[in-house]
């Protein structure tokens, strides 16, 4: 039987509450139901705007942390949980980053990534149990994700984390929510009821997805990983990507694609080289030396030679 306290504690959340524009859901045709869906969707963006000043204020911590060689940790449960697994899974090829630099923990291990694991978000000592198996440290930014923001699991590994030091960083749909009371930085985009009641896995979870793609992006920007708006420190590891590589150093450097697999070549196959060396004219080691004192930054490193 349900507990009392729970049943109360739903009925507060704003992403559990019903939607006034879906009660007729049930009775549309199939596009009228999409229309309607579409239609909520709509306020996703508005709501994650709302909260742009907390998403920069983690980006920050986010990129002191990498700066010291310390990382990202996601958690969270089900939908939350698959969320930061996505994210954190994009980064190594997207940036070039290694495995370790970005981690997402999930509420019933890797099974619960592919297959409901829903009882394992009630396990609070779970939360903190997870972070001490990859070594938790204070240097590291801890990222708890529930759209309700009161997963047990969640907090419970929030409270290890503001034990240890760690910032904190909550992300939630319902404000004034328990994870956003206990970290350091709450990010709460309230998109409110979902078209099908307490299904959060539709507003709330592309808010959230919105959240994170801005928290790891920014991050690594700040970190030097584009130049432009390009994405220089890719990890070529399929055709897709290499043919991306080749295209990426001629829309830098407005070269041809016979300088540009020539420079990659030279760089060994790293773009932000390759780059370097198209525009600056320098054997690779030379352009390597300057790019590596000026922390991987390629416009820094350009106007350092002269480029």
């Amino acid at each position: 039987m349900a507990n009392n306290d729970l049943i109360s504690d739903l009925a507060q959340l704003i992403s559990e509450g019903r939607n006034p524009d879906t009660l007729d859901i049930d009775t549309l045709s199939s596009l009228d139901i999409v229309r309607k869906i579409n239609q909520q969707d709509k306020g996703v963006a508005d709501a994650v705007e709302t909260t742009l000043p907390q998403v920069a204020q983690a980006v920050e911590r986010i990129t002191a942390a990498f700066r010291k060689g310390a990382r990202l940790i996601y958690m969270g449960a089900g939908t939350s949980g698959r969320l930061g697994v996505l994210d954190a899974s994009e980064c190594p090829p997207t940036f070039g980053v290694g495995e370790e630099q970005v981690v997402a923990l999930i509420a019933g291990g890797q099974e619960a990534i592919f297959r409901a694991q829903e009882g394992a978000e009630d396990n609070l000592q779970a939360g903190e149990d997870d972070l001490k198996a990859i070594k938790l440290r204070a240097d590291d930014v801890v990222v708890g994700i529930a759209a309700s923001g009161r997963t047990p699991y969640v907090i419970g590994g929030l409270n290890y984390a503001n034990d240890l030091g760690c910032t904190t960083v909550a992300v939630s749909c319902n404000p004034a929510s328990a994870i956003a009371a206990i970290a350091d930085i709450a990010i709460s985009p309230v998109v409110g009821p979902e078209a099908l009641t307490g299904s959060t896995r539709m507003k709330s979870g592309t808010a959230q997805k919105m959240v994170l793609n801005m928290l790891t992006t920014a991050s690594m920007i700040r970190l030097g990983k584009s130049y432009q708006n390009l994405m220089v420190d890719l990890r070529a590891s399929n055709e897709k990507l290499i043919a991306r590589s080749i295209r990426i150093v001629m829309q830098a450097t407005d070269c041809s694609r016979e300088q540009a697999e020539d420079a990659l070549l030279k760089a060994g196959q790293e773009v932000k080289l390759a780059i370097m060396i198209v525009m600056t004219a320098l054997p690779a080691d030379a352009a390597a030396a300057l790019l590596a004192q000026n922390r991987g930054m390629l416009r820094h490193a350009i106007d350092a030679a002269g480029g």
